[in-house]
């Protein structure tokens, strides 16, 4: 019996791998030891391998793909509704095989070694911005202990720390104000880390050919253009802009039935780190309307009319995803429409 499906259920050290032939026939389940998977797959003739999207996914699809099978990630959301019964291991790996052979199932575009590393700068720098925004928390808590207050936002944050460093003059005890000093080094310290990180996604949204042409869309900035390059790659996994938008879960609900159009709020199920960015640079084409009106879009100017701030900026960054898919699908870049 020659193996043409099999569901890979990823694990630590232990994996559990189900084939099945043309017809429909269970030729195997069984577990596998992590250094005995690329020597099982390498005696097996070219098979069609699903495995679910998860921690080093695209690591091992890498590794299979080089040896000749066709591997497919799919949502582990997707996998799910094939479950049977109960949850092991064996019956993951029997949901993933029934799951990949799906007409309708969507995939996982593979990610090379390129984007994920790109993508660890991100990660990186989103947990130091963290870090920074619990410390800076921190001092505001400590300093209203002793009935001294600072103003809104990070900004006026760093500015007393740097206040506080050259002219220490609170009237605060001796041991407080050593811990705030030690609280004010280290936002220092994550504040210069963050400042390396921005660099460095800068250096790339230059060099980087997709990425400068994603820079070209009003409100797109050198951080989203490097995510949104390290994420999607060329952005042919997507039929359409309009697909890409959904799957950033910038596109409403759909909860229609007999006949009825039922559309509500935006679905947030796709990347919340893209979305964010997506959102905050609309929002940062907001202000700038507000400024300079002769400088933006006459669009977004109706826009603003007619809807409030939030929801115009929703639109707004379902409006740029769309663009964006275009620009990297279409290896063009972005041309402001008329008025």
């Amino acid at each position: 019996m020659e193996v043409t499906t099999i569901g890979l259920d990823l694990g630590k050290d232990v994996f559990q791998v189900h084939g099945v032939t043309a017809d429909g026939t269970v030729a195997f389940n069984r577990s596998i030891r992590r250094r005995q998977l690329l020597k099982f797959f390498e005696a097996l003739p070219r098979c069609l391998v699903g495995i679910e999207a998860c921690g080093s996914a695209h690591h091992w699809a890498r590794e299979l793909t080089a040896i000749g099978h066709d591997v497919r990630l799919m949502p582990a959301t997707y996998v799910k509704p094939y479950v049977k019964r109960g949850k092991t291991d064996a019956v993951d790996a029997e949901a993933i095989c029934e799951a990949v052979t799906r007409p309708t199932m969507r995939f996982v575009a593979v990610k090379s070694k390129e984007q994920q590393a790109l993508l660890t700068i991100h990660r990186v720098r989103q947990l130091v911005v963290r870090q920074k925004t619990q410390m800076l928390n921190v001092i505001r808590g400590l300093l209203r202990e002793f009935g001294h207050v600072i103003g809104n936002g990070p900004v006026a944050a760093m500015r007393f720390i740097k206040t506080f460093q050259t002219d220490n003059c609170l009237d605060m005890p001796d041991v407080a104000k050593s811990m705030l000093k030690t609280l004010c080094e280290q936002v220092n310290a994550l504040d210069d880390r963050v400042t390396f990180y921005d660099k460095l996604i800068e250096y790339h949204s230059r060099i980087d050919e997709r990425a400068k042409r994603i820079r070209t869309v009003p409100g797109v900035g050198p951080i989203t253009a490097s995510a949104i390059v390290a994420t999607i790659g060329d952005g042919q996994q997507f039929k359409n802009g309009r697909e890409f938008a959904a799957w950033l879960g910038l596109t409403p609900l759909n909860k229609s039935s007999g006949g009825k159009e039922r559309l509500g709020r935006i679905s947030k199920k796709g990347d919340r780190y893209l979305r964010r960015l997506l959102v905050i640079g609309m929002t940062s084409q907001v202000q700038r309307a507000r400024g300079y009106p002769e400088r933006v879009h006459p669009w977004i100017m109706q826009l603003l009319e007619r809807k409030p701030v939030r929801l115009a900026t929703i639109a707004m960054a379902n409006k740029a995803a769309r663009i964006i898919w275009a620009i990297l699908t279409k290896d063009t870049y972005y041309r402001q429409s008329a008025a």
